[in-house]
């Protein structure tokens, strides 16, 4: 084939060339160029974070994700792929900390020794995450008739995928990691339309009970063995502002819900309240205020 027939017409070249010319322009790239990259700062990599939930998935459950390891070496299977992840995951680390510089003399100096120790701290929770999780597929079991297996949940429920990158993320969020832990939770948002803030604080044997358009807020706290449905919104009522009128970061906003709650499909509950120990809160119903443990709400019934 003759290479003119690849090449644009003239006019679309130079039509072209405008728009190239327009995107370059200081004022319109002002508002979306990142000043740290220009300075040689590293970006995060969604592809690399991909492989490091992927490893991380593999050490916690190894057998279901990743290749199947062989009880004999075991050890020797952990220990590889955790010296790959400590690598990878220390790197992305160091990638957040430079995106959220904000450039000052001197701040970057030690941000490689920064994230290999934060790095080493994170991996050293991994036991404790494998812990939590082993419950939260437990529970997945138990609160769904239709499950035959905690293996099965972990297989196949996108409860148990958007818990797995929470409680990664929620590790990672407590060391004050930046950036990165919002990424990995977005994957499992983008994924099961479970949303979850890093932020937040879920206790022990949590279970989302289908889950699409479940939404935590970044200060909710939830206790042990509660229970949620799709549709639920754990969510801010209101969001105060400062002087100047930017929103004031920081403060607690979010429900708390003491240890086995459940709620039920729809229902919306906002505000720093307290949902009592033990309470039902029934399905679509709007809820501003403290709720007594052991409450039953529901909507009230027409007359």
């Amino acid at each position: 084939m003759n290479d003119k027939h690849l090449s644009a017409p003239a006019p679309a070249v130079q039509r072209m060339d405008k728009v190239v010319e327009q995107l370059c322009h200081k004022e319109s790239l002002s508002r979306v160029w990142h000043t740290r990259p220009e300075q040689g700062a590293p970006m995060p990599s969604l592809d690399v974070l991909r492989e490091v939930m992927e490893r991380l998935s593999a050490a916690i459950f190894p057998g279901y994700f990743g290749v199947e390891p062989v009880w004999e070496s075991l050890h020797y299977h952990l220990s590889a792929n955790l010296d790959s992840l400590y690598r990878l995951l220390a790197g992305q680390i160091r990638c957040g900390i430079c995106f959220s510089c904000q450039g000052e003399k001197g701040a970057c100096e030690d941000c490689r020794a920064q994230s290999r120790e934060l790095a080493l701290a994170f991996l050293e929770k991994l036991p404790h995450i494998r812990f939590l999780l082993a419950g939260d597929a437990q529970a997945a079991y138990e609160g769904d008739p239709a499950a035959t297996s905690p293996g099965e949940t972990i297989f196949c429920y996108p409860s148990m995928l958007a818990m797995l990158h929470h409680r990664i993320a929620h590790e990672l969020y407590a060391l004050k990691v930046p950036l990165i832990p919002r990424i990995i939770s977005e994957m499992a948002h983008s994924r099961t339309g479970i949303d979850i803030h890093p932020g937040a604080t879920i206790g022990e044997d949590f279970f989302i009970d289908h889950g699409t358009g479940v939404v935590i807020g970044e200060t909710c706290i939830i206790g042990r063995s509660c229970r949620i449905y799709q549709g639920v919104t754990l969510g801010a009522l209101s969001f105060p502002k400062n002087e100047d009128g930017t929103l004031t970061k920081g403060i607690a906003r979010h429900p708390i819900l003491e240890d086995n709650v459940t709620v039920y499909a729809g229902a919306t509950i906002l505000g720093r309240i307290t949902v009592g120990r033990g309470a039902v809160i029934g399905g679509n119903v709007w809820i501003t205020e403290n709720v007594p443990a052991g409450a039953r709400i529901t909507q009230e019934r027409p007359s």
